[in-house]
């Protein structure tokens, strides 16, 4: 499974011309969970991006085996863990871990949340509903018929989030 994560942390990056106040941060796969759960206590971001977020909250809620063959699809550069140790923390912690649990802080920030056909989207449906709940209007959501690498949508995957970032204040 594919997983990256972009972020920037402000540290006097203006003296290398960094606008910090204008600083998003976007997630795919395990990656758009970290965004959730960090951009919903970040509120000098200007927007979050999740591509096919999963919900490890939710994984933690599977049985113990189904979790750690999960994990071990998502561990390309994670070190000092095992899929086991993984899945471990998320069945004690899946409660606290639910994507859900992000929706407060997400209300108050826009949110690009992008969906694909691999199976997580309904991870995504119901961090957006938990928001629009909240009082959050400042979600787009978008799907693309594609698996969960955007193989063949990566140019519109890019234009979308591109856009997206261009019509931020």
């Amino acid at each position: 499974m594919l997983f990256w994560l972009i972020c920037a942390i402000p540290l006097r990056l203006s003296r290398f011309g960094v606008d910090t106040r204008r600083i998003a941060m976007a997630g795919h796969s395990m990656g758009g969970w970290v965004v959730a759960h960090t951009a919903a206590h970040d509120h000098g971001l200007i927007g979050a991006v999740l591509i096919s977020a999963g919900d490890m909250g939710r994984v933690g809620e599977l049985p113990s085996e189904k979790a750690a063959a999960l994990m071990a699809d998502n561990m390309e550069s994670l070190a000092g863990v095992t899929a086991e140790s993984m899945a471990a923390e998320v069945k004690e912690r899946s409660k606290e871990f639910r994507m859900e649990n992000a929706a407060t802080g997400l209300a108050q920030m826009p949110l690009l949340a992008i969906t694909s056909d691999d199976g997580l989207a309904p991870d995504t449906d119901a961090l957006v509903k938990e928001i629009k709940a909240k009082g959050g209007h400042n979600v787009t959501v978008m799907h693309m018929a594609t698996d969960h690498s955007y193989s063949d949508h990566r140019i519109a995957l890019e234009s979308a989030v591109i856009t997206w970032l261009g019509g931020l204040r």
